[in-house]
C-alpha cells in the first residue's frame, strides 16, 4: 500500500487535472469520486504550501505537521489582528498624518451620513408619488354597483 501512495505522489498536478476530466467525460461519478479523492487527500487543491511539495499524507508525521501549520498561520493571524489594533488605537506616530486621517474619516463618516439620508429623502418622495397616483387612479374610476361576493345583501326596513 505505501508503494501505491507513492506512485500516487508522483503523478504531477496537470495529470491529475486532466485524469478527472477524462472521467468526468467517460462516467461521471468517476469522476466525481476521484474530485472528492483528490480534495480529501490534499493533493488538488492546498496544503502543499504547508506541507511541502507532496501534501499532508506523504510527510513522516502525518497530519500533525498540517495541524502545527494551520495552529501557525492562525496564531500570526492573532498576532497580525493585535498589531492592527494597537496601531489604530495608539496612531502611526506621525501627529500630522493622525490628525488627517481622523479629520478624513469624520468627513467620510459625515458624507455618508449625508448620503444616507439624501436616499431616505429620495424614497420617500418616490413613495408619496407613487401613492399620489394611486389615489387619482382610485378617484378617477367610476363607482361601481357590485357588491363584493363576501358581502351580504342589505334589505331596507
Amino acid at each position: 500500500m505505501g508503494g501505491l501512495v507513492e506512485r500516487l505522489d508522483d503523478i504531477p498536478r496537470p495529470a491529475w487535472i486532466a485524469l478527472v476530466v477524462l472521467s468526468f467525460i467517460v462516467f461521471w461519478p468517476v469522476g466525481l469520486a476521484l474530485l472528492i479523492y483528490l480534495k480529501w487527500s490534499g493533493r488538488m487543491f492546498g496544503y502543499r504550501a504547508c506541507n511541502g511539495p507532496w501534501g499532508h499524507w506523504s510527510s513522516p508525521d502525518g497530519r500533525e505537521s498540517f495541524r502545527d501549520a494551520r495552529r501557525a498561520a492562525r496564531e500570526e493571524w492573532r498576532s497580525w489582528k493585535r498589531r492592527a489594533r494597537e496601531s489604530h488605537r495608539h496612531g502611526s506616530g506621525n501627529v500630522a498624518f493622525d490628525e488627517y486621517r481622523q479629520e478624513t474619516l469624520r468627513k467620510l463618516d459625515e458624507e455618508q451620513r449625508e448620503f444616507h439620508d439624501y436616499l431616505d429623502r429620495l424614497r420617500s418622495a418616490k413613495d408619496r408619488a407613487e401613492f399620489d397616483q394611486f389615489m387619482r387612479e382610485r378617484s378617477s374610476r367610476p363607482p361601481t354597483n357590485e357588491r363584493p361576493a363576501n358581502e351580504p345583501p342589505t334589505t331596507s326596513n
